[in-house]
């Protein structure tokens, strides 16, 4: 790992949190491939990221260029999976961009209520094999946020996912801090083959919701 890379790892893990692993059981590997089933024959239409965003998937943070993974999300989506759960219906949609600026369709994401329990977490997919996380201890701009989300300190970010980690160093930078952002999130890497440890690994440093992109 590069010196570059260290310090994002450093300041990404203080604002993770995630769901504790349970023992693994068959009914459990079971379950887990019949979700990745089923999402994955809900989501091969969307291959054409044209069909995604006909039927309602939006980009988030557009404004952000060079992200690792784009994420087009359904507003209705996320508000039914706040309370529920269908295999078939992601919140996101996970798109690469390759050199010629096609978007390939890798995987989606699915949300849960920031209150939801780790037993309803396991319900949906198996804590022995997925692992849930949350974004948390973020500090964001408390004015003219769209002109302040790319200060920096000593060289490294003040807000959003890379940024300071307490409260204290947020309202010192004049900022808003935010215990929690957004609720709970599970990525699945659809088309990773059929181990569904890679399936359901979630590489963190490869997702960080557009935020580690560059502005336009």
């Amino acid at each position: 790992m590069s010196g570059g890379d260290d310090w994002r790892m450093a300041a990404m893990a203080r604002h993770m949190a995630y769901s504790s692993p349970r023992p693994l059981t068959a009914a459990d590997s079971l379950r887990s491939a019949l979700v990745i089933n089923e999402l994955r024959q809900a989501i091969a239409k969307y291959q054409d990221v044209e069909v995604a965003e006909a039927d309602g998937f939006k980009m988030f943070a557009p404004q952000i260029k060079n992200q690792p993974q784009y994420h087009f999300t359904k507003g209705w989506n996320a508000f039914r999976n706040q309370w529920g759960f269908d295999p078939a219906r992601p919140t996101s949609l996970l798109y690469k961009k390759d050199g010629q600026g096609q978007f390939h369709l890798i995987g989606a994401m699915y949300t849960a209520s920031r209150r939801t329990s780790e037993d309803d977490l396991n319900q949906r997919v198996p804590l022995s094999i997925a692992r849930w996380h949350r974004h948390v201890n973020w500090c964001i701009p408390a004015r003219h946020p769209k002109e302040r989300w790319y200060e920096t300190k000593n060289g490294r970010p003040i807000f959003g996912p890379l940024g300071v980690a307490t409260r204290e160093e947020c309202e010192a930078a004049n900022g808003r801090f935010i215990p929690q952002a957004f609720g709970w999130m599970l990525h699945a890497n659809t088309f990773a083959g059929n181990d569904l440890k890679s399936i359901w690994h979630d590489d963190h440093m490869d997702h960080d919701h557009a935020m580690i992109g560059d502005p336009k």
